[in-house]
């Protein structure tokens, strides 16, 4: 029988040296070996083929040659492909240095919930088939990765044109570009606890959405990617503020219990089901109840004492229908139980909003109402006006961090609002700046403008966080060729921007096994090389020459976190 398979049987007789599924954990294995576990040496001992190899008679004592076995463990043989060899060069650790594979005293909720999934995209259509680091990073890694990052290419839209500025003011409206998670912990230096009303509308997790994932925990990493946001989140918002979280039947269910454990149970406030049902087309074929409606989640930051302002709604037209009698002035009245009420003062003063919204219609009911710009997901103004003159006052700040084509921002500067938006695909970004810039100049074409008879005014500051690692993902996805990849692996390499797991020498890239990987593979093992606490440039490390940050970025930089 080959040697390999002998260790394997006597490794069998542990559990703690197996995955679920069946696949040997080496890590463990390794560590169990280093730190000389007596229930692995029995195994070994126990076994005649393995205790001829791993052990020496001294005086009539076995002595278990740890440096020999490990050597075993990591040979190519316990490894499946080759991909995987090179893979297992990087090994995951927690805060003690111990191999996360290895670990026992680990207790998840749901798998992967105590990582920090940074996520992100530069294009939408380079959609990664995993879009997520996931890496289990030690508390001061995170806390790294987290820092307040430097910006970039900062420029301040008005009516007279775009200049380049060195400086910002609270009274800015902002767009930034980059991964919103990112975005969001660098707001906390100059915004936590000023935020009155968070809207969001994340990637719903559709399965056809540009969130794809190449591993079994779908929810879980979706909700991970979103719980490490909504911790931000809180943070950010007024003691009297609001978040509001659209989504639909894929996430709302298991979202719902993750906002009652970031926010409180006792802070979430009401579902409200906005009614986007189309009577038409392929929908009302299929063998079932017609699907019609998101959800929108309200939570507070406080149970109690938040901002609040009651919003009206027109009557429906079976409502209206009842005022059937005429007063001698010609007036249509209905009386209820001898309470005269009149049509136009019931078409005039309308209804409280309810928790169901069937008065604002989508774009699949409208397709060519004038506001629609080229982007699937967008969201009527309608339906932000309603939200943010629910939540917010004039002069209050509104964040949306998965910001889109900019619809929470440009209602908001029409409402007279302040805003912040945070978005990294290039194309969306391009919407936003395009659309906030008609409003300032008063050119855009929504109803809303008309409605506020809007004719332009304020601006807007748009910013980048200031790219490092980053740079060499977004080349790395771009990439199609063996021959662009070893020069970036080259550059990686040059820069010394590589994760400390790494040791260059143990990756060669002339070897056979590493010229027979795919391009794919190829391009996994070059993001894992990179160290994902420097993909952007950390405030901290402004003025290290080694970043080249420019004196204008440095400006605007510190006047942002108030340290001009």
């Amino acid at each position: 029988m080959n040697f390999y398979n002998e260790v394997l049987n006597a490794l069998k007789s542990d559990e703690r040296f197996f995955s679920d599924d069946g696949q040997l954990l080496r890590n463990a294995v390794y560590e169990a070996a280093m730190q000389m576990d007596a229930k692995l040496i029995k195994a070994l001992y126990a076994n005649e083929e393995t205790r001829k190899h791993f052990f020496t008679d001294v005086d009539g004592i076995a002595v278990f040659d740890k440096v020999g076995f490990g050597w075993v463990i990591n040979n190519r043989e316990f490894l499946p492909d080759s991909y995987t060899r090179y893979k297992n060069k990087i090994g995951l650790v927690n805060n003690k240095g111990e191999y996360i594979s290895a670990s026992n005293d680990v207790e998840l909720v749901f798998p992967y919930k105590d990582c920090v999934l940074e996520g992100g995209q530069t294009k939408e259509d380079q959609k990664r088939s995993e879009i997520f680091y996931n890496e289990t990073l030690a508390p001061d890694e995170v806390d790294r990765l987290l820092y307040p990052k430097v910006f970039t290419n900062a420029k301040r839209y008005t009516a007279d044109g775009v200049q380049n500025i060195t400086d910002i003011s609270e009274n800015d409206n902002l767009i930034i570009k980059g991964n919103n998670l990112l975005a969001i912990s660098s707001l906390l230096k100059a915004y936590e606890g000023k935020i009155k009303l968070i809207y969001i509308d994340p990637p719903f997790n559709t399965g056809s959405d540009s969130f794809r994932y190449n591993d079994s925990f779908n929810h879980s990493a979706w909700l991970t990617f979103m719980k490490n946001r909504l911790e931000i989140a809180r943070k950010l918002l007024a003691d009297d503020g609001s978040i509001y979280v659209q989504l639909d039947y894929n996430e709302v269910h298991y979202f719902k219990v993750l906002m009652d454990e970031v926010f409180g149970m006792d802070c979430f406030q009401r579902e409200i089901i906005w009614d986007t049902q189309v009577l038409s087309g392929y929908k009302t074929m299929v063998d079932n109840w017609i699907r019609g409606h998101d959800t929108i989640l309200f939570y507070t930051k406080r149970a109690n004492g938040f901002t609040f302002n009651k919003q009206k709604m027109p009557h429906r037209k079976e409502y209206l229908d009842r005022f059937d009698k005429v007063d001698e002035n010609g007036r249509k009245y209905f009386d209820g139980r001898g309470k005269i009420r009149y049509l136009d003062e019931a078409i005039a003063n309308g209804k409280p909003v309810g928790d169901v919204w069937y008065d604002i219609m989508s774009f699949q009911q409208i397709p060519t109402a004038k506001e629609r710009v080229e982007f699937s997901t967008q969201k009527p103004e309608a339906l932000l006006r309603r939200i943010i003159q629910a939540a917010t006052n004039e002069g209050d700040i509104v964040l949306d961090f998965f910001a889109g084509s900019g619809t929470t921002g440009i209602v908001a500067h029409k409402l007279r609002r302040k805003y912040i938006m945070c978005e990294q695909i290039d194309s969306q970004v391009l919407i936003q700046v395009k659309r906030a810039t008609s409003v300032v100049l008063g050119t855009d074409p929504g109803n809303l403008a008309n409605e506020l008879n809007w004719q332009g005014g304020g601006s807007f500051v748009y910013c980048e966080l200031a790219k490092l690692n980053q740079n060499y993902v977004d080349a790395i996805e771009k990439a199609t060729t063996d021959e662009e990849l070893t020069k970036l692996y080259a550059d990686v390499l040059e820069t010394g921007f590589i994760s400390y797991k790494v040791n260059p020498k143990d990756i060669d890239v002339n070897s056979d096994e590493y010229i027979k990987l795919s391009i794919g593979d190829k391009k996994r093992l070059l993001m894992e090389l990179l160290d994902k606490n420097q993909l952007y440039v950390n405030y901290c490390d402004i003025d290290d020459e080694t970043f080249k940050i420019s004196e204008e970025d440095k400006a605007f930089t510190r006047s942002f976190y108030g340290e001009v």
